[in-house]
């Protein structure tokens, strides 16, 4: 039987065969670009990371893990002159440069005027009435809509990787479903809906002042983690550094949208819906974060399974009236009874916010997903 030969990217060539006894120069040459343009070894490790490289991998070529690789792939990269070399970094930032975090200047400035103006027309509603008040109201979700698409394009919260296709839909649903949704469950479980209802602004105000310390936490998040990208001695070091980072800021976040939930139900004579409402800031966080570090799909598959389970609960109490049917709905019963209409779309978040965690802690933690973020791989 013949003995096996690995294979990939990250394989090692037996001596003797068509690459030599150098398995490390032929890894060179199948990652050649990489290793080009490299300007710090901890760059080429994330490459490699991307690529599909690990440290059993890096065992092959007798080291210990794929930063000790890279460096040996770095220190190997042929050298040309010192001109050649600053001219290089002239046009490339260094690998320990500030971090690329979003887009500075005039896009910062956009990310409270999605909340300015919520508050501004909440304000103005109670003063108009008829025609004005239509006016008003029109007028202003077109400017909330158009505020909140730039916020999201050019401010800390932009992300070069679009958000896939259905993303925006998803999230005006659970919005609509934060002024609404409370009132026309209540009506579903009571008989109805056969009256009009207000809709539940506060946590919705809150909501879109949270873009503020979202994009704070965001920021902080991808500076934290190009510093310990830079310290790191391994990717195993990166690892374990950049996952209590990732937990500390989404747990910052959350303490400034309770935070934010208590003033606006406060200055609104409202309940302030804290769980539900901070579970959805959270899922809209880290939503966000996937779809910055190139994981849109998982993103929108969030957003979409938050919607459907909220779905799936009003639909079982309609399906409840049909004959025969009327043990659809005794989960959703025994759920409002327990915490009110509030506990449905709560748990709903809070199921998918911790699915989502669970599969952002990965992928956010690798270092080749924020160098990429700042144009390195």
């Amino acid at each position: 039987m013949s003995a096996y030969t690995p294979t990939g990217p990250g394989a090692r060539p037996e001596p003797g065969g068509e690459t030599g006894a150098d398995p490390v120069k032929a890894l060179m040459e199948t990652h050649h670009d990489l290793c080009a343009r490299a300007v710090d070894p901890l760059e080429i490790a994330a490459g490699l990371e991307a690529r599909g490289v690990t440290d059993r991998t890096a065992r092959h070529y007798l080291h210990r893990d794929v930063f000790a690789l890279a460096e040996e792939m770095f220190a190997r990269v042929p050298r040309h002159t010192d001109r050649a070399r600053a001219e290089l970094l002239t046009d490339r930032a260094p690998f320990t440069a500030a971090p690329v975090t979003g887009h500075r200047g005039p896009g910062a400035l956009l990310v409270p005027l999605p909340g300015a103006l919520a508050l501004g027309i909440l304000l103005a509603l109670p003063h108009t009435g008829g025609h004005p008040r239509a006016a008003l109201l029109g007028t202003g979700l077109l400017a909330l809509a158009l505020s909140l698409r730039a916020c999201l394009r050019h401010g800390p919260l932009g992300s070069r990787v679009p958000a896939a296709p259905g993303t925006t839909l998803y999230v005006l649903l659970l919005l609509a479903g934060v002024l609404y949704g409370d009132g026309l469950l209540s009506q579903a479980l009571s008989g109805g809906p056969d009256h009009g209802w207000s809709p539940h602004t506060a946590p919705a105000l809150a909501l879109l002042c949270a873009l503020v310390p979202g994009a704070l936490c965001a920021r902080a998040f991808a500076y934290g983690a190009r510093r310990r990208l830079a310290l790191s001695r391994s990717l195993d070091d990166f690892v374990l550094a950049v996952r209590p980072l990732l937990l500390g800021t989404f747990l910052l976040f959350l303490c400034c949208l309770w935070t934010l939930l208590g003033l606006s139900a406060a200055a609104l004579h409202q309940a302030s819906g804290g769980l539900c409402a901070g579970a959805l800031g959270g899922l809209l966080l880290l939503a966000r974060l996937m779809i910055q570090y190139g994981c849109a799909r998982a993103a929108r598959t969030a957003l979409l399974t938050a919607c459907g389970l909220q779905f799936a609960a009003l639909a079982a109490v309609f399906t409840a009236r049909l004959p025969g049917a009327r043990s659809v709905s005794a989960p959703v019963e025994a759920l409002t009874a327990l915490g009110g209409t509030g506990a449905v779309p709560a748990l709903a978040c809070v199921l998918t916010v911790l699915t989502l965690l669970a599969r952002g802690l990965p992928v956010l933690s690798r270092a080749s997903a924020h160098a990429a973020r700042a144009g390195l791989t």
